[in-house]
């Protein structure tokens, strides 16, 4: 078992994630998981917004989901999920899963959160299959100065009211340095919801 609450947070995002969805989140998970086949592990599931976007080709999920009141809405979403979907108690550094066994890894709005980016991303690599694919769809540090100063001062609190989530993370930094590609990552500009402004910027796309 973790030791992952943040009952709050899971509760309102749970409520705000409905508009998210309707302002283009879903059509970005869309894209996010079109073309995957095989054996799929999800890091930070959330409460199963990923499921019902899995093409049928996807074997079986494996989503790890540490925060109780996520996961019970995971286990609910994976019930009419299109595809097999395994709802796993489990960290992003500690993943339960054989080394080279997974031929996609999928970040979706969790390297935000992880407390530690480089050791989420090193078991990333672990469990990829030589040749399988990242998936990430993230919201990240802003590449205008203006605005990334913005998000570095409302970062000194953003984290306590929003379940570690940081606005100012260089995600994609993050995923060069631990020997991801990223061309094949785009640069999107996605506001969720009004007054969103500080996660606007978010990556879409494949790291190999």
């Amino acid at each position: 078992m973790t030791d992952v609450r943040h009952p709050i947070f899971a509760f309102v995002y749970e409520k705000l994630s409905a508009g998210a969805e309707s302002a283009g989140a879903a059509e970005h998970r869309e894209t996010l998981l079109r073309g995957l086949s095989g054996r799929v592990v999800e890091v930070g599931a959330g409460h199963g917004l990923n499921f019902s976007h899995y093409p049928a080709a996807v074997e079986e999920v494996v989503a790890v989901e540490p925060e109780p009141r996520l996961r019970r809405g995971a286990e609910k979403a994976a019930r009419t999920a299109p595809v097999p979907v395994r709802i796993v108690d489990a960290v992003a550094d500690a993943l339960p899963v054989d080394d080279r066994s997974a031929d996609a890894v999928v970040f979706s709005l969790v390297l935000c959160s992880v407390p530690d980016q480089g050791a989420a991303l090193a078991e990333a690599r672990r469990v990829l299959k030589p040749g399988g694919e990242l998936r990430v769809y993230e919201h990240v540090r802003a590449s205008t100065p203006t605005h990334a100063r913005w998000q570095d001062r409302v970062n000194r609190v953003w984290p306590r009211f929003a379940g570690g989530c940081n606005c100012n993370r260089d995600t994609r930094a993050a995923l060069e340095a631990a020997g991801f590609d990223t061309r094949g990552v785009a640069n999107i500009n996605f506001k969720p919801g009004h007054g969103m402004g500080i996660v606007e910027p978010h990556l879409l796309g494949v790291a190999r």
